[in-house]
């Protein structure tokens, strides 16, 4: 009876996470089939990064401080403040200026996760588009940056985003704590600074294409492929037909071509670099990319971020898409997913089966 009890309730669990399974695919394809005008609805989300690290500090010191000492220096910031700000609103009146010392310099942070395809490119627009107009004298901008490269035309447009802000005279920094390479890296030398983590990788400044060919395979199995084009270079090389030397001659031709682009946006950008000595395709970690110039400085954006909390103002800014409910039914079947999963691994191993 055991046994059969034992069986029964792994059935059980067995199915709901092949439910849960099956329920998160069909979320997912309902999501990749929404329309793409949906993709743009959303809101921008502003948070107070000096407000953040404060409360850190305070919870921090309300352990390892004297009470009193405490309650006596946040009286004091207070009435600073205050004092600040009346000043600020007297001269708001007047219809005049406050004074610099009353309006901190302001830093937006922005966050840019790069995929193949550079899909964080439409957030990146619109997080630009509402900061820009916010933007005074002395102001800046910090572009917190991870990706490994992918499509010439996706970075291309993203590295066009970053240059709005260049074109409209404001201080851009790029800020590489993981990888910013080819694609990315094409992105992050629009920049006025660039600073890396000392593992970061950074460079890549190369072309890539690689596609697999089934001819063989088709002419093996008398499978006939056709390919009709109008146009000589319409269409070089190709999965299904048979490749020519001449084909491919064409490809690296255009290779060659895109890769001379590449080179010449990044030296326009960054006129100090031996271009021809990093325009190899390889890459190098952070202490290196401070030798050879891809960087300008070696700080993580944390670190950065910390520099300005005691002077500035830090905002981070996010476009956040609005979710429809297929998302949403999707993330909450990605959870109980991943709790079931563990709660059979937690069962398994407690009878040390694992």
């Amino acid at each position: 009876m055991e046994f059969i009890y034992e069986y029964g309730l792994f059935l059980a669990q067995a199915v709901t996470l092949v439910a849960a399974i099956l329920i998160l695919v069909a979320s997912l394809v309902a999501i990749g089939q929404r329309q793409r005008a949906d993709q743009h609805e959303g809101h921008i989300e502003v948070r107070d990064l000096n407000e953040k690290y404060r409360h850190i500090s305070e919870s921090v010191c309300d352990v390892i401080d004297d009470a009193e000492v405490l309650k006596m220096q946040r009286k004091a910031a207070k009435k600073e403040e205050k004092s600040k700000a009346k000043i600020a609103k007297k001269m708001l009146k007047k219809g005049e200026e406050a004074p610099a010392e009353t309006r901190k310099k302001r830093m937006y942070v922005i966050n840019f996760e790069g995929d193949m395809r550079a899909s964080a490119a439409e957030n990146l627009r619109e997080e630009i588009s509402a900061i820009l107009p916010q933007i005074k004298a002395g102001d800046e901008i910090l572009v917190n940056l991870e990706s490994p490269g992918g499509m010439v035309h996706s970075y291309g447009l993203a590295s066009s985003q970053l240059q709005r802000i260049k074109t409209a005279g404001v201080p851009l920094i790029v800020a590489v704590d993981k990888v910013a390479a080819s694609g990315g890296y094409m992105m992050a030398c629009v920049a006025d600074r660039i600073i890396a983590a000392p593992f970061a990788v950074l460079g890549s400044i190369g072309v890539l294409a690689q596609l697999p060919n089934f001819h063989r395979l088709l002419q093996k199995n008398n499978i006939d492929f056709e390919l009709l084009t109008a146009g000589e270079y319409k269409r070089t090389l190709t999965m299904f037909g048979e490749n020519t030397d001449k084909g491919r001659e064409k490809f690296v031709e255009e290779l060659e071509e895109t890769h001379s682009l590449f080179k010449s946006f990044v030296s326009s950008n960054r006129p100090s670099l031996d271009i021809a000595k990093v325009a190899t395709g390889e890459v190098w970690y952070g202490q290196n990319a401070l030798e050879e110039g891809l960087v300008d400085e070696l700080q993580t954006s944390d670190a950065f971020i910390q520099t300005r909390l005691q002077d500035w103002d830090v905002y981070d800014v996010r476009f956040v898409h609005k979710k429809n409910w297929q998302e949403k039914f999707g993330l909450a079947a990605e959870g109980a997913l991943e709790r079931g999963f563990l709660k059979i691994w937690q069962r398994a191993q407690g009878r040390g089966n694992y």
